[in-house]
């Protein structure tokens, strides 16, 4: 069933809806919603059963270097698509995005349709694990990758839902997983960019080193000043030369819980 849809009540989307939505139309399915991306003038569809991205990934498509005029982009572990399409705003390259999960991929792919990126953004129904054979070693500029946080738990502690605990959780793979299929992926002196919990971070720099790809820029997340750091930004270069950069800290909260200026910057734009 086709529908006339807006943001609706999300942390990224923004209530006010401008004429020209009112002719635009968009499949949703089930408990879907059109969020707006605010800074980037994007809309993605998302659903709170399913999936729904979150700061992780805004953040490491705001990390990552990417070529402005021209490029070749890989996104892995894609979800719903949301880094393709932040990554779409920054490069003029083409982007493709990599999803196991079919409904998933579905919502992923009529969010580019509807944004009208079917000309630069792609997306593939497949296992990370293939895609050096499927796309190409030593193919891409840069690749990017939200990966599963958290190593297979018991059967007990896993989550009932099984889109979100495939999303959390080792099941299709793991960070050795990612991490070998981006090395494979990126051409020698290409960009490899990871978000992850700063209790994998010498899982992370031992992995990406074991692959050739030796790490040039951390950067620590804090919820605020002086709690600790709840997430990773790690960006490598493939067969670079030993030379890491530790990027200042970026704080999400103040201490009347509102935004940082910084962070306000990265989401909605603000100076």
């Amino acid at each position: 069933m086709l529908y006339i849809a807006w943001g609706v009540g999300s942390l990224f989307s923004y209530p006010c809806v401008h004429m020209e939505e009112v002719f635009k139309m968009v499949q949703l399915k089930e408990d879907e919603r059109l969020d707006y991306l605010l800074a980037e003038n994007l809309r993605i569809i998302q659903s709170p059963s399913v999936f729904s991205f979150s700061l992780d990934a805004v953040l490491l498509a705001k990390f990552v270097y990417v070529p402005i005029q021209k490029g070749n982009l890989v996104d892995l572990c894609s979800g719903n698509g949301v880094i393709p399409l932040f990554l779409s705003t920054k490069t003029k390259g083409k982007i493709t995005g990599v999803e196991i999960q079919e409904r998933l991929f579905d919502m992923a792919k009529r969010s580019i349709d509807y944004n009208g990126l079917q000309d630069r953004l792609h997306m593939i129904n497949g296992d990370i694990k293939d895609m050096p054979q499927e796309l190409g070693f030593g193919k891409f500029d840069v690749v990017t990758c939200n990966p599963p946080y958290f190593i297979t738990p018991s059967s007990e502690e896993m989550n009932l839902n099984e889109h979100l605990a495939i999303a959390r959780h080792e099941i299709l793979c793991t960070l050795e997983d990612t991490i070998r299929a981006s090395s494979q992926l990126v051409r020698q002196g290409g960009k490899v960019a990871f978000v992850h919990r700063p209790g994998r971070f010498i899982d992370l720099i031992t992995l990406m080193r074991n692959f050739r790809l030796e790490p040039k820029r951390i950067q620590l997340i804090y919820p605020k000043a002086g709690k600790e750091a709840n997430m990773l930004l790690v960006e490598a270069t493939k067969d670079g030369n030993p030379d890491l950069k530790i990027l200042p800290p970026l704080v999400v909260y103040n201490e009347d819980n509102e935004y940082t200026k910084e962070l306000r910057e990265i989401l909605y734009g603000e100076e």
